[in-house]
């Protein structure tokens, strides 16, 4: 009962406002307007957006919300369903975990701990890769664990291995739990206890790899075989681009998000591990006490928080969502540490305890609160009213967009034409275009309409984060952008009302 009890817990702070909250940022639109794009046109191996490859990430995420909105029939809602699941899991994990290793109240603790980080309520309340990669971190992370320091339990152990295979498929880094293994073999080797020894099963261990690779194929052969098969150019670029470019290129040469190997420990733990980060002036010590006592849970658990965490800052790109993973491990290994903390805080402040415990129901009433209140304040996207507005007043002609954002395909309600998201469609290309189609109006940033058009015959359309929009037709061409015809054109139009 105290399993369920969490896991309710975890589905009412984590799906407050559920109903309320917009896809605003340039993720959530992305994502969700990949997902609607597959339903549209069924290109679910190779994603697209606004009719263009996007080769940045795996689909899995995106076939999670294509089927949740397929479900739901709301994709306002189905966006957040991938990351509310994996929270609700990933909780019931850690309390079973907790209960396991060391007693229930130990799970109890890990849950809350969980659930209580600021990190958590900032990933898993939106609609982003890295709510839903939780999902088969902490599956894998439990899997492992089960078999290294609860074992053997082979099963588990590919249990794990096939939610790292369905979390590389998720985002290339999915098999991190993986470096779990580093700590137990070390643990092993020196005797220590608390580690299940495993000697003689080299080949058991070599089919978890094959498991790993049976979940990756789920996309990744018909992805291949499909390319082959039409000798399709393209599909031979996305594979090489999402295998080599967006993975192994990306981790060690980040072309963006470019931060020094401090940044996640001064200037994201600090805030994002709220509260247990400021516990850890007694965890610590702590810790080292009990390794030096040779504790083997604790070493396979913290080295492996370490690991991750090392991992990321070895490479030069870095965003504060991409230390989660590490997360749940944390809240596990620090959860035994809780009630020894507690009572050295608080034997002799019986008042500071209740204090204490007031302070806990404020915390999670007040992320509870949040959840409805942040929605309310940050309102509709206002790429919904623009391209509104666009649609009206055009009559529903083709709309050039120049310098675009995902809003502005996510949201459109007539046909648009566009030349390529990262470099084609420029405010030369927009007036080039309405030279040869009289028909057509295009959508530029204000900043930039001068160079091409007369500002006096453009109609303001609002704002969004990122720029002032204008729309524009044929008469306002100024006759000073001459550019070379686009190298592709690409035309999309939303079949149906789909947000």
């Amino acid at each position: 009962m105290e399993q369920l009890g969490l896991m309710l817990l975890a589905l009412l702070l984590i799906g407050a406002g559920l109903g309320l909250r917009q896809p605003l940022d340039v993720d959530e639109e992305r994502f969700l307007g990949v997902s609607l794009e597959m339903l549209q046109d069924g290109s679910w191996f190779i994603p697209h957006r606004a009719g263009e490859i996007y080769p940045d990430k795996p689909p899995l995420f995106m076939w999670a919300v294509a089927f949740f909105t397929r479900l739901t029939g709301l994709s306002k809602i189905a966006l957040y369903l991938p990351a509310l699941l994996a929270g609700v899991v990933a909780t019931g994990c850690l309390y079973d975990l907790g209960r396991r290793l060391w007693n229930r109240r130990v799970g109890v603790i890990a849950a809350l701990l969980f659930l209580g980080t600021y990190q958590t309520f900032s990933i898993l309340r939106t609609g982003q890769i890295d709510g839903f990669l939780c999902l088969w971190t902490v599956l894998g992370m439990y899997g492992l664990v089960r078999h290294l320091l609860l074992g053997p339990a082979w099963g588990w152990f590919y249990v794990a291995c096939a939610a790292m295979g369905f979390g590389i498929i998720s985002k290339g880094v999915g098999f991190v739990p993986i470096l779990m293994l580093i700590p137990y073999f070390y643990a092993v080797r020196k005797g220590w206890p608390g580690v299940v020894a495993m000697p003689g099963r080299g080949l058991s261990w070599l089919l978890g790899l094959l498991v790993m690779l049976a979940a990756v194929s789920v996309w990744l052969v018909p992805l291949v075989v499909s390319v082959t098969l039409q000798g399709d150019a393209n599909g031979i670029a996305y594979i090489k681009e999402i295998l080599l470019h967006q993975t192994a290129n990306r981790y060690a040469n980040a072309w963006e998000h470019k931060e020094p190997f401090w940044y996640f420990f001064v200037i994201v733990i600090p805030k994002y591990w709220l509260p247990m980060f400021l516990a850890l002036p007694w965890f610590v010590p702590a810790w080292r006490k009990q390794l030096a006592k040779h504790d083997g849970r604790v070493l396979v658990l913290l080295g492996w928080v370490v690991l991750v965490l090392l991992f990321f800052c070895l490479s030069s790109g870095k965003r504060k969502i991409y230390i989660y993973p590490a997360l749940p491990g944390l809240a596990l290994v620090a959860a035994p540490l809780v009630p020894w903390l507690l009572h050295r805080w608080f034997v002799h402040r019986p008042r500071g305890r209740k204090i204490f415990f007031a302070l806990t129901l404020v915390w999670f009433g007040a992320w509870f609160a949040r959840g409805f209140i942040e929605p309310i304040n940050d309102g509709p996207n206002p790429h919904e009213a623009i391209m509104r507005q666009a649609a009206e007043l055009t009559g529903g002609a083709d709309l050039v967009l120049a310098q675009w954002r995902e809003g502005h395909w996510l949201f459109a309600r007539q046909p648009i034409v566009h030349f390529g998201f990262l470099t084609g469609s420029t405010v030369d290309q927009a007036a080039l275009w309405l030279r040869g189609h009289p028909q057509a109006f295009a959508l530029v940033p204000s900043g930039d309409l001068a160079r091409c058009f007369q500002p006096e015959k453009a109609r303001q359309l609002g704002n969004t984060s990122r720029a002032d929009w204008s729309l524009v037709g044929p008469d306002a061409d100024n006759g000073q952008c001459n550019p070379e015809p686009p190298a592709k054109v690409y035309r999309f139009v939303w079949q149906s009302s789909v947000i």
